[in-house]
C-alpha cells in the first residue's frame, strides 16, 4: 500500500532521444492557460508555436504597438532554488547542493528542476512538461563530433560524475537513480533556458521564467524583459514588454547577450550567423610575431628581444612579467584586441621619445590612425595580417575550419584591409596639404623678395645712388641681408596669412 502511494507521487525521469527536440510530456499542459490561472497575465496576441525559424517558441497572431505589455509573472511563478517566501530547500536538496562547486550555478538551479520534475503533484509541472526532451548543448553530442570541436566542452564533466551514484535516501528525486543524463538534461534545460534576475536581496539570482524563456535570440530584439514593483519590494512582477512594434507573425526575439559562438554553444546549443561579437582567441606568441614580421619583409628578431623600456610597455599591457595574460583575441567589436595591437606598435618602433608622446590605450585603439606614423602603422598591420594568416593555416591543418571561423577571420582581414586603406589616404592627404603649402609659400617667398628687391631699388635711387654703384653695394652688408631675407620671410607669411584670411597685407 505505501509503494502503491510513493509511486503515485513520482514521475520517472527517462525519457528517449529525440531527432527533433520534442517537449518532456507528449501533451503538455496549456502554458498560457496556467499562466493567467497563477495571477499572471499573457496578451492575447502571444501564441506558442513550434514554427518559428528558431524552433518551439512565441510568435505574435496580430501587430503589437512599441510598449505594450505582453507577458507578467507573479513572483511566485518564476522558479528559483530557494522559494520566493524564504522557506528554505528540503534538508535533503540543500546538502546535495552543497556538493556543486559555486561557478556551476546552474547544476544547482538543475537540482531543484529535477527534484520538481520527479514530483508528480508539483506545482511547475504545467511549465517543466514544455521543457524539450532533449538538447543541442555540446554535453548532448555524441562523442565523436566532440573530438571534432577545437575545444572540450566538459571542463566540469568530472565535478558533474560525483553528483551520481547518491544513495536513494540522501536525494530528494523520490528514490529515483540520478545518472550523468539525468544531469546533463537538468544542466543543459538551465543554462539554456534560466536568467539571472535581481532578487529581494541578492543581485542575479538564477531564475527559470515559465514561457518567456521560449523567447528567442536576436541581436535586433523585439521585446525586451523588465522588473517592476507591484506594492511592495517583496512583490516583483517580471515582465516581458514590445521593444519595437511587433508586426504579425513575427517571433518574441530577446538579445541573450553580447556573446561569441562559442559561448552561445556551449550555453545554448546554437550559433549566430555573421556573430559581429565573435572571436578567435589566439596565444601572445612572440616567434609568430617574428615570423610574420619576417613574412611581411618589415623586421625580424624585434619581438623576441625587446628593449628594457618596450619590456616595461609589455608589462604593463600584461603581456611579459611574472604572471602574464597572453590570450588575446581578434574579431568582435574591437577587430583587433587592443593590447595585441599595442604590443606590436612599440615593438615595431625604434624611439622611445616617439611612444613617450601616447598613451597605452591610444596605442591600444584602432581607431586612432598611425599614432607612431605612417611607416609604423603600415608595418603594424602588414605583421598583424600575416599573423592572422599564420593562424589560420594552423587551425586548418589542425582541426579544420568552419564556416562561422572563416567568415570571422574575412571580416576581421577586411576591417584590416579598410583601416589600412584609410591610413594610407590620410597619408595621401597630408602629403598633398603640405606639398601644396610648401608651394604656396616658396611662391609667396619670391614675391616677397622681389618687392624688397624693388623696394630698395628705389631707395638708392632716391639718394641718388645708381642701383649697381659702389656705394650701394656698400650699403648692403651681411647685416643688411639678413635682414633683408627676414623681411622677405615676414612679408611672405604675412602675405600668405593674409590670403588664407581674406585680408590685404601692405
Amino acid at each position: 500500500m505505501a509503494m502503491t502511494s510513493l509511486a503515485a507521487h513520482i514521475r520517472p525521469f527517462t525519457c528517449s532521444a529525440a531527432s527533433q527536440p520534442s517537449r518532456l510530456a507528449p501533451h503538455p499542459p496549456d502554458l498560457v492557460r496556467w499562466i493567467k490561472r497563477e495571477g499572471g497575465f499573457v496578451h492575447r496576441a502571444v501564441k506558442l508555436s513550434q514554427d518559428t525559424p528558431f524552433g518551439i517558441g512565441l510568435i505574435s497572431t496580430e501587430e503589437i504597438p512599441q510598449g505594450t505589455d505582453l507577458i507578467s509573472l507573479p513572483p511566485h511563478v518564476p522558479l528559483r532554488f530557494e522559494s520566493d517566501d524564504d522557506a528554505p530547500p528540503s534538508p535533503l536538496l540543500a546538502a546535495l547542493a552543497r556538493r556543486v562547486p559555486e561557478e556551476l550555478w546552474a547544476m544547482k538551479l538543475g537540482l531543484r528542476l529535477l527534484q520538481e520534475r520527479a514530483n508528480a503533484d508539483s506545482f511547475w509541472w504545467p511549465y517543466i512538461s514544455n521543457l524539450p526532451k532533449t538538447y543541442t548543448v555540446p554535453i548532448f553530442f555524441h562523442h565523436e563530433d566532440i573530438e571534432n570541436l577545437p575545444y572540450k566542452p566538459f571542463q566540469h564533466q568530472k565535478r558533474l560524475e560525483t553528483l551520481e551514484g547518491v544513495k536513494a535516501s540522501d536525494h530528494p528525486f523520490g528514490g529515483q537513480d540520478v545518472n550523468a543524463s539525468d544531469l546533463r538534461w537538468a544542466l543543459s534545460a538551465v543554462s539554456t533556458r534560466a536568467f539571472r534576475l535581481h532578487g529581494d536581496i541578492n543581485l542575479h539570482v538564477p531564475m527559470m521564467l515559465p514561457l518567456i524563456d521560449m523567447c528567442n535570440h536576436s541581436f535586433s530584439p523585439n521585446v525586451r524583459i523588465i522588473q517592476e514593483q507591484d506594492g511592495s519590494d517583496s512583490n516583483t512582477l517580471v515582465k516581458v514588454v514590445a521593444e519595437t512594434e511587433v508586426k504579425e507573425n513575427d517571433p518574441l526575439l530577446l538579445n541573450y547577450g553580447s556573446l561569441t559562438n562559442d559561448s552561445f554553444l556551449l550555453d545554448y546549443g546554437f550559433v549566430v550567423e555573421s556573430n559581429p561579437y565573435d572571436t578567435i582567441e589566439i596565444k601572445y606568441d612572440e616567434r609568430l610575431l617574428n615570423s610574420a614580421s619576417m613574412a611581411a619583409g618589415v623586421a625580424y628578431g624585434k619581438f623576441s628581444s625587446p628593449a628594457p623600456w618596450q619590456h616595461k610597455l609589455l608589462s604593463q599591457l600584461n603581456l611579459a612579467g611574472k604572471m602574464p595574460n597572453l590570450k588575446v583575441t581578434l574579431g568582435g567589436q574591437e577587430t583587433v584586441d587592443g593590447r595585441l595591437l599595442a604590443a606590436i606598435r612599440i615593438l615595431l618602433s625604434g624611439e622611445l621619445v616617439e611612444v613617450e608622446k601616447h598613451d597605452l590605450e591610444a596605442l591600444k585603439s584602432l581607431s586612432s590612425i598611425a599614432p607612431l606614423g605612417i611607416a609604423n602603422e603600415i608595418a603594424a598591420f602588414q605583421t598583424f595580417l600575416r599573423a592572422c594568416l599564420m593562424v589560420s593555416l594552423r587551425a586548418s591543418l589542425s582541426v579544420g575550419l568552419g564556416a562561422s571561423t572563416v567568415d570571422n577571420l574575412k571580416n576581421i582581414w577586411m576591417t584590416l584591409f579598410k583601416q589600412l586603406e584609410q591610413t594610407l589616404s590620410e597619408e595621401e592627404k597630408q602629403l598633398e596639404s603640405w606639398l601644396n603649402k610648401v608651394r604656396k609659400l616658396q611662391s609667396h617667398c619670391n614675391q616677397g623678395l622681389q618687392h624688397l628687391s624693388l623696394s630698395s631699388g628705389q631707395n638708392f635711387l632716391q639718394l641718388g645712388m645708381p642701383l649697381y654703384s659702389r656705394a650701394a653695394d656698400a650699403l648692403i652688408s651681411d647685416k643688411d641681408l639678413a635682414v633683408r631675407a627676414a623681411a622677405a620671410s615676414i612679408y611672405s607669411t604675412c602675405n600668405f596669412l593674409a590670403s588664407e584670411e581674406n585680408i590685404t597685407c601692405t
